[in-house]
């Protein structure tokens, strides 16, 4: 039955937040400038592909609530053996249930091919306002139906298209919108911004 497995997802309740930060595949290192972005808003998920236990203490939201999964190389082989100790509890899949609806987190691997897998999200987490994943490191806000998919492209140093990326969702008065945010590669000018909402 289609959402069937959102009844099992573990789900963090977060009413008050009203801005989230979305990352994904930091693979071990995490741009800095993201890491300020983080710090400015109350909550913080990460879709995956993590690479460090590292990654997840320098993210400090003002709520110190932080939702991550596990990607496709957060695995024992891939990752260093204290790592693996911290992470390896964590879901595949995850919920933040926030002012407005519910924000699901995958790393997103498992939905292939890549040109259905926004079709694939949608049809197995029906009940989400919002699907983040991550896996293909490329920045994608899919506002075309509903639940949005979001994808924060990567937020590390590995992959980046263009420069390290994150989004922010706004969730005031139940009515969101995101904010899509693309740093350079060499950190010195200012990011490029760009909202949208529903």
């Amino acid at each position: 039955m289609p959402g069937s497995c959102q009844d099992s997802i573990l789900t963090v309740t977060c009413p008050e937040a009203s801005r989230i930060a979305i990352l994904s595949d930091t693979h071990g290192r995490l741009d800095p400038r993201i890491a300020g972005i983080v710090a400015s808003c109350d909550c913080a998920v990460h879709a995956g592909d993590i690479g460090s236990a590292a990654v997840l203490a320098a993210l400090r939201p003002r709520m110190k609530t932080v939702v991550a999964v596990l990607g496709n190389n957060d695995i024992a082989g891939k990752l260093a053996a204290d790592d693996w100790a911290l992470l390896r509890e964590l879901p595949l899949e995850a919920g933040l249930e926030l002012k407005g609806g519910l924000l699901v987190v995958v790393h997103g691997h498992q939905a292939a091919p890549a040109s259905h897998r926004h079709a694939w999200l949608r049809n197995r987490y029906p009940l989400g306002r919002a699907i983040v994943y991550g896996h293909s490191h490329r920045l994608v806000c899919d506002q075309a139906q509903a639940p949005w998919v979001l994808n924060p492209g990567s937020a590390g140093l590995t992959r980046t298209f263009g420069g390290p990326s994150c989004q922010v969702l706004a969730t005031g008065s139940g009515r969101w919108s995101i904010e899509t945010v693309r740093f350079p590669p060499p950190a010195t000018a200012a990011p490029r911004s760009k909202s949208a909402g529903r």
